[in-house]
C-alpha cells in the first residue's frame, strides 16, 4: 500500500510509472484454482526452495512466497527503462526475496538507480544497506523525500501538489495498476497513541495524522461505484481512538449514505475502543470479520508488554459485540505465542478465556522487532543470535522458545484454539 500511495503521488506530478507485484496472486502465470477465496482471499503461489543451513534444525520446509524469479525477469524486461526504481519491503525476515529481485532489476536495468523502502529497509536499515544491494535505503514514510529524491537521481523538479503531513491531500493510492482489485486497504489515520513492547508501529510511523471522515467515506464510495469493489480492509493501528471524533463519524456516514461493502479488520482494533455504540455502528456499517488486539488475558502480566485493555474491557466488549449482532465465527481475538518467558499454561488459559467470552481465539506467532521494547528480551530468550541475521526472527520458528521447535506444541496450541 506504501509504494502505490507514492505510485499514485508520481503519477499526480506528471511522472510515468511501471509496477510490478512480486505476490500477484493474478499474475497470468500463478492463478492457480481455488486461488479467490471468500472475501477476496486466497493463498499465495508457494515454491518450495533449499532451506538456509542456520536454519537446518527446524523441521519445517523453506518457500518462497510470490511469482517466479523468471517471470519477474520476464515482466520487467517488458517496461521501458526507468529513470529510478523504487522497491518496497515487508517483513524483516523476508529480505532474501529483497536481495533476489533487486539482483534481478540490476541485470536488466545495470544503470538504474535503485531505491529501498518498506518495513525491512526501516526496521533492519545498516543490515539493508549492506546487503540488499540497494544504491539508498530509506528508513519511514517517504512521502516527504520522494520528489527531493526523484530530483536527486534524475533532475526532475516540480512543485509538490500535496502536504505531505495532510493525508486528505493526497490522491488514493494507485490499485489501478494491479492485475485485479478483489479487495481495497483503506488507511484512515496513521501511527498509534500505545507504545506497545512488542510493536514498531511508532518506529515505522512516529507522527499520528488523520484523514477527514468524509475523505475516508468519499474513497470507500469511489472504489465501490468505479470498480465495483466490496470488500474494504481496514488496516489503521488506532482505528477506534478517539472513535467519536473519527471513526464513528465514518460508521454513521456509510450507514446513511446506505453504502453497501463489506469491511474486515486483519490489524485488530483496540478492545477498549469497543462499546455498545461503536459495535452496533460497525455491525450495521457492514463489518464482517473483526478482530481484537487481545495478546494475552494475564491482565496482571500486561504491564510488560502494553496497557491497552483491561480484563473488564474485553469482558465488556465481548458483550456489546454480541448484542450488536455480531457472530462467534467473526469475532476473533489475536493472542501472541511465543513472548520471551511464556509459558504453555499462559497461553491455554488465555485461549480458553477467550472461548469462554463466545469469540474465536487466534493465536498470533511472535515475532521478535528491533527497535522495540521487547528486543532486548527477545534477544536473551532466543536459541538464535537474533542480533546476527533478521532471518532468525520468522515467527514461523518460534525464535524465543529455548527449547528447540515443536511440532507437537504448535499442533496443540492450534487445536485448543480450533472452533
Amino acid at each position: 500500500m506504501g509504494l502505490l500511495t507514492l505510485a499514485a503521488l508520481l503519477k499526480q506530478h506528471g511522472i510515468s510509472v511501471s509496477y510490478l507485484d512480486c505476490l500477484d496472486r493474478f499474475h497470468p502465470k500463478a492463478v492457480q484454482p481455488g486461488s479467490v477465496a471468500r472475501h477476496g482471499r486466497g493463498p499465495y503461489l508457494k515454491t518450495r526452495i533449499i532451506k538456509p543451513p542456520c536454519l537446518a534444525d527446524v523441521p519445517r520446509h523453506f518457500s518462497r512466497y510470490g511469482i517466479k524469479p523468471h517471470w519477474v525477469r520476464e515482466d520487467i524486461q517488458t517496461f521501458p527503462e526507468p529513470d529510478l526504481i523504487l522497491i518496497t519491503s515487508l517483513m524483516t525476515y523476508w529480505y532474501m526475496g529483497v536481495q533476489e529481485v533487486i539482483a534481478i532489476v540490476k541485470q536488466i536495468f545495470p544503470d538504474v538507480p535503485i531505491i529501498l523502502g518498506g518495513i525491512y529497509a526501516g526496521l533492519c536499515r545498516e543490515h539493508a544497506l549492506r546487503y540488499s544491494g540497494a544504491h539508498e535505503v530509506v528508513a519511514g514514510p517517504a512521502e516527504k523525500i520522494l520528489l527531493p529524491l526523484v530530483e536527486k537521481y534524475t533532475g526532475f523538479c516540480v512543485n509538490p501538489m500535496f502536504e505531505a503531513e495532510d493525508l486528505d491531500t493526497y490522491p488514493y493510492p494507485a490499485f489501478d495498476l494491479q492485475s485485479i482489485i478483489d479487495y481495497v486497504p483503506v488507511l484512515t489515520s496513521r501511527g498509534c497513541p500505545f507504545n506497545c513492547a512488542y510493536c514498531a508501529s511508532n518506529r515505522l510511523n512516529p507522527k499520528q495524522m488523520r484523514r477527514s471522515p468524509m475523505s475516508v467515506v468519499e474513497e470507500i464510495k469511489y472504489w465501490s461505484n468505479t470498480y465495483g469493489v466490496k470488500d474494504f480492509v481496514i488496516y489503521d493501528d488506532a482505528f477506534l481512538v478517539n472513535a467519536e471524533n473519527h471513526a464513528l463519524p465514518i460508521l454513521e456516514k456509510i450507514i446513511a449514505e446506505n453504502v453497501k461493502v463489506r469491511f474486515h479488520t486483519p490489524n485488530a482494533v483496540h478492545v477498549r475502543g469497543i462499546t455498545r455504540q461503536t459495535a452496533d455502528l460497525m455491525f450495521r456499517a457492514g463489518f464482517k470479520t473483526l478482530r481484537l488486539g487481545l495478546e494475552t488475558t494475564e491482565f496482571g502480566y500486561r504491564k510488560e508488554i502494553d496497557n491497552k485493555v483491561s480484563a473488564h474491557e474485553f469482558s465488556r466488549a465481548a458483550v456489546c459485540l454480541k448484542q450488536a449482532g455480531f457472530s462467534k465465527n467473526q469475532l476473533g481475538a489475536y493472542l501472541l505465542v511465543g513472548l520471551p518467558g511464556q509459558t504453555l499454561k499462559s497461553i491455554e488459559s488465555s485461549i480458553w478465556t477467550v472461548k469462554k467470552s463466545g469469540m474465536t481465539p487466534v493465536p498470533a506467532y511472535y515475532s521478535p522487532i528491533p527497535h522495540t521494547a521487547l528486543w532486548e528480551k527477545a534477544v536473551a530468550a532466543s536459541r538464535y543470535d537474533l542480533e546476527s541475521d533478521p532471518i532468525f526472527t520468522n515467527n514461523a520458528i518460534c525464535p524465543c522458545q529455548p527449547e528447540p521447535f515443536s511440532w507437537e506444541k504448535i499442533s496443540h496450541i492450534k487445536s485448543l484454539a480450533a472452533v
